[in-house]
């Protein structure tokens, strides 16, 4: 299953919590948290029905397990656990080759196992994944931040069932379920009509080359105003003089708007390595993907004016060149020189105005 498919779970342990372990326990139950781990049962105590109550035992299985709902043991205690109406997992510490064995057999075995891993490299969580392909037990990860959770949970395109997040103070639980719960949203494109294409002279054009390979009907949303964007195709298609970049976007001006993610615009001159940018799909799926660097070189340009059905008014200044191409309906590839008016092509209406790209509401006239 893709990472981008499958439900993941939020876990938040309380064991290293400190002074503020009250206070990030209460923010996790009200961000509906899949499970709160703990090493004494008085700490599940007092948790409503709605989180799983999880009891990590080191060593011997105590006699009172509270009211625990989930028991994690390690594996030698995991063989001789009898305990009717109680559920188990297992716990394994990956530190190095035995114990990597060791995960790899209890994820293809148990119904539950969380790992943690001790050394910084995402490799044993690569081959503990793989070697759970096909298997019915869910893997939940330690992690100690959301830097690394939002890492864990794109390796392998697969990554754990969940993560268990060790919070450095309160607030981490909500960044947890930003990075954990978020999926970006499907698009509402229109079709816009082409009124007027023209040669305008020169200036400086931005090709977005991001870290992904792009699909044939894929690209991003880029126009001069932020009312309405245009959807640019990705260099998916071949070329007669040149060889293909299907990691590219030859997308527009400089000054041109387009999505960093389904709310916010970015000027095309602000991305840079490492940003996000919307990729868009011609039946408006989308998929953040990340920036590897922006070529802005001076090109000849051509605008390109657009309506929406609502009447407004678009704009598009791309690189004066056929090659430079935009979706039309269906997925359409259409050559931006042999653009004539009446002919149609997919873009985004963002319905608001723009401040740093955020969306607002104000007065602004866009010419």
């Amino acid at each position: 299953m893709s990472a981008a498919s499958k439900r993941r779970e939020c876990w938040l342990d309380l064991r290293e919590a400190g002074p503020w372990r009250q206070a990030v326990c209460e923010e996790a139950v009200h961000l509906r948290f899949d499970a709160i781990v703990a090493d004494d049962p008085a700490d599940l105590a007092d948790l409503p029905p709605t989180v799983t109550r999880v009891l990590t035992v080191t060593g011997d299985l105590p006699d009172d397990l509270g009211n625990a709902d989930l028991v994690l043991v390690d594996p030698a205690t995991r063989a001789t656990v009898d305990r009717p109406g109680v559920r188990f997992g297992t716990r394994v510490d990956v530190t190095d080759a035995a114990s990597l064995e060791l995960a790899c057999e209890r994820v293809r075995r148990d119904e539950l196992t969380v790992l943690r891993f001790h050394d910084p490299t995402h490799i044993p969580l690569e081959i503990v994944l793989a070697a759970a392909d096909g298997a019915d037990g869910r893997i939940i990860t330690e992690v100690s931040g959301v830097e690394e959770a939002s890492v864990h949970l794109t390796v392998l395109e697969r990554g754990p069932d969940g993560v268990l997040l060790r919070p450095g103070g309160p607030g981490d639980a909500t960044k947890l379920t930003e990075v954990v719960r978020h999926r970006s949203p499907d698009l509402d494109l229109v079709t816009l009509t082409v009124t007027g294409v023209r040669h305008c002279g020169s200036g400086e054009r931005a090709c977005v080359d991001t870290c992904s390979y792009l699909n044939p009907d894929e690209g991003i949303l880029v126009g001069s105003r932020s009312r309405g964007l245009l959807l640019c195709v990705s260099e998916t298609h071949p070329l007669p003089y040149m060889p293909m970049r299907p990691f590219r976007v030859n997308a527009g001006a400089v000054m041109s708007y387009t999505l960093a993610d389904h709310e916010r615009t970015r000027y095309l001159c602000e991305l840079q390595a490492g940003a996000t940018v919307l990729a868009v799909r011609a039946d408006g799926r989308s998929r953040p993907v990340t920036v590897g660097r922006v070529k802005i070189e001076t090109r000849p340009l051509l605008a390109i004016d657009a309506v929406a059905p609502t009447g407004e008014q678009l704009n598009l200044i791309v690189q004066d060149d056929w090659h430079v191409r935009l979706l039309g309906p269906g997925g359409v590839v259409l050559n931006s020189t042999e653009l004539r008016p009446g002919d149609e092509v997919l873009g985004y209406l963002p319905g608001r105005e723009r401040h740093v790209g955020y969306p607002i509401d104000e007065l602004c006239h866009e010419l």
